[in-house]
This record gives structure tokens, C-alpha cells and sequence, in this order.
């Protein structure tokens, strides 16, 4: 019986969480993370100019993190690529793990960098005196 109570209990309080996390996201620092079923849940929710904003905020602040991690493993690219051994490499070696990693970096600053992008069009768009 204690189970079930707990357990309903934790079901509740799932459920009633995100409501309450939605109702707060517009004053929500530009550095907030959201899971993935909480952005997903904004996408989907996203009509007004204040959502879009949030969402463009959002994405502009990966863009800015995965930027500055892309440019860091650009650098430790170029230190483990002046020490390259190609006698008996094992793959991956460090040099090639460190450009994967960048690649990866710059990839999802681009995406991010569309999407925000996308959100502030919607923005704009969505404005009360925009013309539509």
C-alpha cells in the first residue's frame, strides 16, 4: 500500500512539474538546459513572439558553447596532429579523435546557429504588428 501511494505520489508531482516549467520559461536565462522532452514540448508550444524568442535565446547560447568547444578541440587538433606516428597507429588515435570531436563541435554550432536563426524569423514574424 505504501508503494502505490509513493508511486502515485511521484506521478503526480511528474505531471504537474512541467506545467509549472512551462508557465516560467520567458524569464528563464538564455544558459537554461532543457531535456529533451522539455524543449521538444516548448517546440511544439511555440505561438507567440515571446515562446520564439525563448527558443532562439536558447539555440544562440548552444551555438555560442559548441563554438567555443569546437575552436578548443581545433587547437588540441593541431597539437596532437605535430605528433603524429604513423608506424604501427592503432585507429583511432588521439589526432583522429580530436578532429571527430571538432567536426562534431562545429557541426552542432551550425545547427544550432539554423535553428535560432529559424526562431528569430518566427519571432519577427509573429510580432502583434507584423504583417502576415
Amino acid at each position: 500500500m505504501n508503494s502505490t501511494l509513493i508511486a502515485s505520489v511521484v506521478l503526480v508531482l511528474a505531471v504537474a512539474t512541467p506545467g509549472y516549467a512551462q508557465q516560467n520559461t520567458p524569464s528563464m536565462s538564455p544558459a537554461a538546459h532543457y531535456t529533451r522532452t522539455q524543449l521538444s514540448q516548448l517546440v511544439r508550444d511555440a505561438h507567440m513572439q515571446a515562446q520564439y524568442e525563448v527558443l532562439a535565446k536558447y539555440y544562440r547560447g548552444r551555438q555560442v558553447t559548441f563554438s567555443d568547444q569546437a575552436a578548443q578541440e581545433k587547437q588540441e587538433w593541431f597539437r596532437r596532429s605535430q605528433n603524429v606516428v604513423l608506424i604501427n597507429a592503432k585507429y583511432p588515435r588521439p589526432v583522429d579523435s580530436a578532429r571527430y570531436l571538432y567536426e562534431y563541435y562545429a557541426d552542432q554550432a551550425q545547427r544550432s546557429d539554423q535553428l535560432a536563426t529559424k526562431y528569430e524569423q518566427l519571432a519577427i514574424t509573429a510580432a502583434p504588428g507584423a504583417l502576415k
